[in-house]
């Protein structure tokens, strides 16, 4: 099983900096008369570890959302300003702090993927229970939370963050919880990631915002194209190579060495990335299936490159390649053509690991 840390004890815990970094972090006195960021975790903890449905969990289920409640306002740190009306927020915390939870989770820590993940899931959507019904599309919002989260582990986790500070509006908040685990039952998603008719209806539901979650799209797909995504020295190489072999590789290292462009050439790659989409639309439009290999590491990049290829109805499957930080700096070492560790650390920087909501198909090959 499993353990961010078996010594729970708020004094051992200070020696990881990132906590010790919660000491002095302001909050609004309206919304958390309790104090600092640091006074606020330790008591949503020790919410989280009276609460009766968190002791009703499997261990390793208690061991994940226990390091999400503690690495939830991770970036109160760097994100809390005082606005124009003299408030004190924390804009964009929970996107900030989710990526910075992957990093140290990767980086320090040995954590098996799923269970990171799901960490990381936790933190990105710990506010989603109290503000769900103030999105565009609540629905989609819950909907997409789920094939990332357990709703239940995320509504506990919500809760005890509310009981886990001082504010006049607690009742309000937790009945804002039930209502969000009532929307997740209705919807069938509240212990299980929502079921979508077909993965092509998964995928068009969350590209549109007037389709019902239960819509069966009409399959008129006409080819197939393999999205690559992740760190350079990952192994997406080697997995195209046993996997499509047969194939048309669309590979953006291989362009840029054959237009003899540097990695770090911002200009240069922009060439690359141009030339790149033109050889895909050729594919496209005589539907002939491709694979497209490149780093992929942001969901800004990927929802870029699909977006190009959308329209051409192709079956699309993002296939993300992940292995350990030790073995990752071994292999980019042993590559014939080595990136610079710093643009690899800055790549972990940056990772977004693809969701399920993503594509037709998402595909996890972890080494």
């Amino acid at each position: 099983m499993w353990t961010l840390t078996t010594n729970k004890n708020w004094e051992q815990l200070k020696k990881l900096s990132w906590v010790n970094d919660m000491h002095g972090v302001p909050q609004s006195p309206v919304y958390h008369a309790e104090g600092d960021v640091a006074i606020h975790t330790q008591m949503v903890l020790a919410a989280l570890e009276n609460m009766e449905e968190f002791k009703a969990l499997q261990e390793q289920e208690q061991e994940i959302v226990w390091a999400a409640a503690l690495m939830h306002d991770i970036e109160k740190r760097s994100t809390t300003i005082t606005d124009e009306n003299g408030n004190i927020v924390s804009p964009g915390h929970a996107k900030k702090g989710a990526i910075t939870t992957r990093q140290i989770l990767y980086r320090d820590f040995v954590v098996p993927f799923d269970i990171r993940e799901q960490v990381v899931g936790l933190v990105r959507y710990h506010g989603l229970p109290l503000w769900v019904f103030e999105k565009p599309n609540p629905v989609q919002a819950l909907l997409k939370a789920s094939l990332e989260v357990n709703i239940g582990c995320l509504a506990m986790l919500a809760k005890a963050d509310v009981l886990g500070r001082i504010c006049s509006d607690a009742n309000e908040l937790l009945y804002k919880i039930e209502l969000f685990k009532e929307l997740a039952v209705e919807y069938d998603c509240g212990d299980k990631p929502k079921q979508f008719a077909s993965n092509l209806s998964k995928f068009q539901y969350f590209r549109k915002d007037d389709r019902h979650p239960d819509f069966e799209a009409f399959d008129d797909t006409k080819t197939n194209v393999i999205i690559m995504s992740g760190i350079a020295g990952s192994g997406k190489d080697f997995h195209i190579l046993k996997n499509y072999p047969l194939l048309p590789v669309i590979s953006l290292d291989d362009m840029r060495r054959k237009l003899k462009i540097n990695y770090g050439d911002t200009k240069g790659n922009g060439h690359v990335i141009q030339a790149a989409k033109e050889q895909a639309k050729e594919y496209l439009r005589k539907a002939i299936p491709f694979v497209w290999n490149a780093t992929n590491i942001t969901l800004q990049m990927r929802e870029q490159l699909i977006d190009l290829i959308e329209p051409y109805k192709p079956t699309i499957k993002i296939v993300y390649v992940e292995t350990g930080y030790a073995k990752l700096i071994a292999q980019n070492k042993n590559r014939d053509f080595a990136i610079p560790l710093h643009a690899i650390e800055k790549m972990i920087d940056k990772l977004e690991v693809p969701k399920l909501w993503e594509a037709m198909e998402v595909e996890y090959v972890i080494h």
